[in-house]
């Protein structure tokens, strides 16, 4: 018994990379310890076998997964180790498949298990760069589809016109029933310059999108500074995710605005499907001075509250633009700037995803997405079930998307950001 408390302490003890994003986000990885030696039900050794890495993922959903679909079940979770780990197998595929199924029955498509190959694939996003067509994928819980978080901004998916909600039917002409996100993203990558189709439905239209693929360099930070038509100064910033550079541009944008005299702000998190939850709470810190910016909650009960730190770069008028693609991490941001009094937001209610996972390699080099805990904005507002809802509605028409391009965010031709301008001008004379 012994060398299992081993294996838990070793987990404990080792970092967590959390994440906010949904399908499509990819981080750092933490390696586990290899060569574990942990008791079977039968009292034999699993060292070295394919049944170690079983043990691992079941030892780690065990001691740190959050249920949120009420299919978690501390007695049948304990029968089905037993039951797995009394069987043989042939090799690391057949481990794999039973590692699937076995999370499968939880029920949550954020705990997700990665071979070796797609673990190492996965570890690019948070760096700032990445390859394909510039989607985030999420699955549907209710209908096990697969769907458009939101398109990325200046990337083949976004020149092609692809929205947030659309459904992906369709792969290159594959039906993608049943398939998982790991599946669908194996399809949708390939070498930079070939093509992909995706099937989309939208409403109750079907469309084939062809794509060409590509490397896509992101910048987490677009700015520029507006002018009324009165002169008034609005300091414009678009924060498209949360990747490890995404703070650090967002401190350099607020502070040349400050320098070019921005009497005021708006931050457009439309689309921005989230990213790192440090990323998320040093941003909040930069325009809030003082309260709670998020809490945390695990299976146990521990809460852990993040609050500001006296560091807000400026206190000038602040309007946040929300739609549905804006998921997680800003939700966070946005959550917070509203229960604080800080900023009004203007547009769709958001995605509605709040829960964390935390990102585990194995001994294998493959690697384990957990769902460890959700998170609550600063008056308690469980968004994974309620989402962040706007202060002032504000909705683009069937024909203003029609012939809306990515340049026109933030302009004149942007009907929801004048919506935000008018109510922050509002919130400047007051």
């Amino acid at each position: 018994m012994a060398k299992s408390l081993n294996w838990r302490s070793f987990l404990r003890s080792t970092p967590l990379l959390i994440l906010l994003g949904l399908g499509g986000v990819t981080t750092a990885i933490t390696v586990g310890m290899p060569g574990l030696t942990l008791p079977t039900a039968s009292g034999g050794s699993i060292s070295d076998s394919p049944k170690e890495v079983i043990d691992q993922v079941w030892q780690i959903v065990y001691r740190d997964y959050l249920d949120s679909s009420g299919d978690y079940d501390e007695k049948s979770w304990r029968q089905l180790r037993s039951k797995l780990l009394k069987k043989s197998f042939a090799g690391n595929a057949e481990s794999y498949e039973a590692i699937r199924g076995m999370l499968a029955s939880l029920n949550d498509p954020y705990t997700r298990f990665l071979d070796p190959k797609e673990f190492k694939e996965m570890r690019i996003d948070t760096s700032g760069e990445l390859m394909g067509v510039g989607i985030q994928l999420s699955l549907d819980k209710a209908t096990k589809e697969l769907v458009v978080v939101s398109p990325i901004e200046g990337t083949p998916a976004s020149r092609a016109g692809v929205l947030s909600k659309d459904v992906i039917v369709s792969i290159d002409g594959n039906s993608t029933k049943g398939m998982s996100t790991e599946d669908a993203v194996k399809l949708i990558r390939g070498p930079e310059g070939s093509d992909v189709i995706l099937g989309l439905r939208r409403g109750d239209q079907v469309l084939d999108v062809p794509l060409t693929r590509a490397r896509i360099e992101i910048n987490a930070v677009t700015y520029r500074l507006n002018k009324t038509k009165d002169q008034r100064k609005i300091g414009y910033i678009r924060l498209k995710q949360f990747n490890a550079n995404a703070a650090k541009e967002m401190r350099q944008a607020a502070k040349s605005l400050e320098e070019q005299g921005a009497e005021g702000y708006v931050l457009d998190l439309r689309g921005n499907p989230g990213g790192l939850l440090e990323a998320s709470i040093d941003i909040a810190r930069q325009w809030l001075n003082e309260g709670i910016i998020v809490s945390t909650r695990t299976r146990e009960g521990i809460r852990d509250v993040r609050r500001a730190t006296g560091s807000a770069i400026t206190d000038k008028p602040l309007v946040v633009l929300i739609d549905q693609g804006s998921a997680s991490a800003s939700e966070i941001l946005s959550g917070s700037l509203q229960d604080n009094s800080r900023a009004e937001l203007v547009g769709q209610k958001t995605f509605g995803k709040g829960l964390v996972q935390a990102v585990r390699g194995l001994s294998d080099g493959s690697g384990l997405t957990v769902t460890i805990a959700k998170y609550l904005t600063p008056k308690g507002t469980d968004i994974h079930k309620n989402g962040i809802e706007p202060d002032v509605t504000s909705v683009m028409t069937e024909d203003q998307l029609k012939n809306f391009t990515i340049e026109k965010l933030g302009s004149s031709q942007d009907s929801q950001y004048i919506d935000a301008q008018t109510l922050l001008l509002t919130k400047m004379r007051s």
